[in-house]
């Protein structure tokens, strides 16, 4: 590990000027509460959290003043950290082969658990000591070789976003975060130990003891989401069942006030579960708002169960800056999963020889002696009305465990790991130095001064391609000398490269696509037209309507089948083409939903028998206009062709041919449900896969071939003798059957998807819509609105 840390941070560049240290000043109205300083030849920053405090509500009208800041809230236990940090740094000193002839100094600042804090202290370091300008480091007294962050998540993230952007190699001490999150991730690196493995032993403990059903309590951030996205499926593979999974409110201290309904909804959640088991992922602030939450509740009413609390390291039972009388109860018994460390020698004599008196620049002691002790420091030109004063002569091991732990904790372990590894990477630049006979000044070589190519023992050709790129041959690539010479080139469409300097990138699986950097596969959705999204609904409800209305039509000519309007031009041929129009509405429904095995079946062959049927009614009706005007001629030998039979067996041998071509398609290649995997980029497409194609577009062919005659026939009798000019309404009519259908074969074609089935849908609704609206709804106008047209009388009257 130590290896490891000292390699990453040898090539990590870092640059300063010599020169005089400005004389500007800049006062800031909201400063950090407390720092401490040691001054070195090389210096170690420090942004740590040993306090929090809570704001007051923030108001845009003002500028913001020391008055916006609320209770101050000491973390007892976090001020090991910091004696962690010293520690390390007097060893190292003191040791003659670590760093001869320099000594590392420490920058250390409280960060309040708040971002704008964490700002503040990164610009500092990048600032002359003592003044706030960023970007501009003039003073060889604020040399800053690294930094040290945590101990949570959002300390490394928010000190990344501006000391990666000055290579400035970062530690961490606190909980793992996701790397790609990062900016600049080479110059981060995490003393916090493999995740993964702590994971794999609570699914241990729970299988162990036999809790098998259990709740999940979670801190919503970046690292929560991915425990619960990736890890508790893993435990559900392995028969953990959770009775609920619930979300920690935002730990924004300034924000806890405004929380405290939402904890009492997620207490009772907890209370009243059935699980006693409870798995809590969490940072080393979730043990404050967890116990906050409870004491509220608590006072509301809520019972307070026996529960097993099952906690992450990233938790920390020891962190309660709470008053006594609150208790911790609730914990006992609770495990907690600990972070390495170990007895050092001479740290527990370094600890007790603390005074805060003897060094005016550490703020951290002061604050932690005056709420450990109970006590207070005088202020000079203040009047001291404190009841006991702080002589710093207090000792440290007489205070409880609960308060402050006289052994080296895990968090502090990994600080002074931290420091080591800093160091024994100096040491590594030092001695390379020396080695290269660099220049010295006084005795000391100019490790105060590195440049990126002293600090970066690369020689390349090119820079490493990164994820979702890989190496392409430069040109004039086939000559020896370019062979390590190569561009990095976008992966093509549909590939990706999770690795640097990828050769070749890769197809994701046909169950996945690329992420937008192509350095990562997603699963696909997948998709069909369902009942549920808007489109779904408004085609059904379309349907539905026209369904409706032609059982209203229906219902209204069987009312008034003995009146001549309704009897004329055969009242049977008149129901069939209702009834075959009411059934072309409903099986719309075959089409709508997830395909499953019968109704991908029956939706094509229903849906071409059912319309064929109403096409040739429409076909008969207009052979019959015509036969009956032609019949009307003396000596015309047509009225024997007159009658039932004919539109009967015009009706029955169209419906044959085509339940003909639909029994031939069902039984050599039926449709089936199928996963269309690469018409969708993102989805898999859930349809019903036609088995031949050829013999879909035979019944829609068939269709057209009626729908053409029909046409043609009617549009060649459109100017028959008004008595007969029901002609006219189906030339209208079959003109826009055709034209829907015409439009359809493209748009089908062009089409992806479940907008393809959309599309068959709409030519469906279309289509019959236009049949029933042309050829009825005149009809019933007369029937209903104009019942005195509706006579014999009046028919003859028209015609002469």
């Amino acid at each position: 590990m130590v290896v490891l840390a000292m390699l990453v941070l040898v090539l990590l560049p870092q640059a300063v000027c010599n020169g005089p240290a400005s004389r500007c000043s800049l006062n800031d109205p909201l400063p950090i509460h407390h720092k401490y300083y040691e001054p070195g030849d090389l210096l170690v920053a420090g942004i740590i959290s040993q306090t929090f405090c809570f704001l007051n509500p923030t108001i845009f009208e003002e500028c913001p003043s020391a008055e916006l800041f609320g209770d101050l809230v000491v973390l007892k236990q976090h001020y090991q950290h910091t004696l962690a940090l010293q520690f390390a740094l007097n060893e190292i000193n003191e040791n003659p082969q670590l760093l001869p002839n320099f000594t590392l100094g420490i920058n250390v600042y409280n960060n309040d658990f708040r971002a704008p804090t964490i700002y503040l202290a990164s610009m500092e370091l990048l600032s002359t000591k003592g003044q706030l300008f960023p970007n501009y480091k003039c003073d060889v007294l604020n040399n800053v070789v690294a930094s040290i962050g945590g101990p949570n998540s959002d300390v490394g993230l928010n000190m990344a976003t501006i000391l990666s952007i000055y290579k400035l190699p970062q530690l961490t001490y606190g909980s793992a975060l996701m790397l790609d999150t990062i900016p600049q991730g080479a110059f981060f690196h995490q003393m916090f130990p493999n995740v993964a493995i702590q994971y794999e032993g609570i699914l241990q403990l729970l299988l162990h003891f036999g809790w098998i059903w259990t709740g999940v309590l979670y801190l919503d951030d970046d690292n929560g989401e991915r425990f619960v996205q990736h890890v508790l499926p893993k435990f559900s593979q392995r028969r953990i069942c959770f009775d609920f999974i619930e979300r920690f409110p935002p730990s924004t201290f300034s924000e806890a006030i405004k929380q405290m309904e939402d904890w009492a909804k997620i207490v009772k959640v907890v209370m009243y579960s059935t699980a006693n088991a409870l798995v809590v992922h969490g940072e080393i602030q979730t043990m404050i708002i967890l116990r906050l939450m409870l004491q509220y509740t608590e006072g509301e009413g809520v019972p307070m169960m026996t529960k097993v609390w099952i906690m992450t390291a990233q938790m920390d039972l020891a962190s309660f800056p709470f008053p006594n009388s609150w208790g911790t109860e609730f914990i006992h018994g609770s495990l907690l999963f600990a972070m390495q460390s170990k007895e050092l020698l001479g740290f527990q004599k370094f600890i007790q020889s603390r005074n805060p008196t003897l060094t005016e620049e550490d703020g951290f002691s002061r604050a932690f002696w005056e709420h450990a002790f109970d006590c207070s420091f005088p202020v000079k030109g203040e009047d001291y009305m404190a009841s006991k004063t702080c002589t710093g002569e207090e000792k440290l091991e007489s205070l409880p465990s609960s308060i402050f732990e006289m052994s080296m904790t895990g968090h502090s372990y990994s600080i002074y790991n931290a420091i080591y590894a800093l160091a024994h990477a100096l040491n590594v630049i030092n001695l390379s130095a020396s080695k290269h006979r660099a220049r010295r000044d006084g005795g000391k070589s100019h490790l105060l001064n590195l440049k990126p190519w002293q600090v970066q023992p690369l020689s390349l050709c090119n820079g490493y391609c990164h994820s979702g790129f890989h190496k392409e041959k430069k040109e004039g690539g086939k000559n020896e000398k370019h062979s390590c010479c190569y561009d990095c080139a976008e992966c093509p469409e549909g590939e990706i490269s999770n690795m640097t300097d990828m050769v070749d990138c890769v197809q994701c699986s046909q169950d996945q696509y690329p992420n937008h950097r192509q350095d990562a596969c997603l699963p696909k959705d997948v998709s069909f037209l369902s009942y549920e999204e808007p489109l779904g609904i408004s085609l059904a409800t379309l349907a539905l309507s026209f369904s409706f209305l032609t059982a209203l039509v229906l219902n209204i000519f069987i009312k008034h089948q003995e009146t001549p309007i309704v009897k004329a031009n055969n009242r049977n041929l008149t129901y069939t083409l209702l009834v075959s129009l009411l059934l072309s509405f409903l099986c719309v429904f075959l089409f709508l939903g997830e395909p499953e095995k019968i109704p991908c079946l029956l939706r094509q062959p229903a849906f071409g028998i059912i319309f064929s049927v109403a096409v040739s009614c429409v076909l008969a009706k207009t052979i019959i206009v015509v036969l009956s005007f032609m019949a009307t001629k003396p000596g015309s030998k047509m009225r024997k062709w007159l009658g039932n039979k004919l539109a009967a067996s015009i009706v029955l041998s169209c419906a044959f041919i085509q339940a003909l071509i639909c029994t031939v398609w069902l039984a050599t290649y039926p449709p089936f449900p199928d996963f269309d995997m690469h018409s969708m980029t993102r989805n898999i497409v859930l349809e019903c896969n036609e088995g031949s194609t050829v013999m879909f577009y035979c019944v829609l062919g068939f269709m057209g071939i009626l729908a053409t005659i029909s046409f043609t026939v009617a549009f060649l009798a459109r100017k028959l003798p008004d008595s007969f000019n029901e002609a006219k309404f189906i030339t209208f009519s079959m003109l826009l059957f055709c034209t829907v259908w015409l439009s359809f074969v493209p748009s089908y074609l062009s089409t992806k998807g479940k907008y393809m089935v959309a599309v068959e849908i709409f030519s469906i609704l279309a289509s019959s819509a236009g049949l029933l609206i042309f050829i009825f709804f005149p009809k019933c106008f007369i029937i209903v609105l104009r019942p005195g047209l509706n006579k014999k009388g009046q028919l003859i009257r028209r015609n002469n």
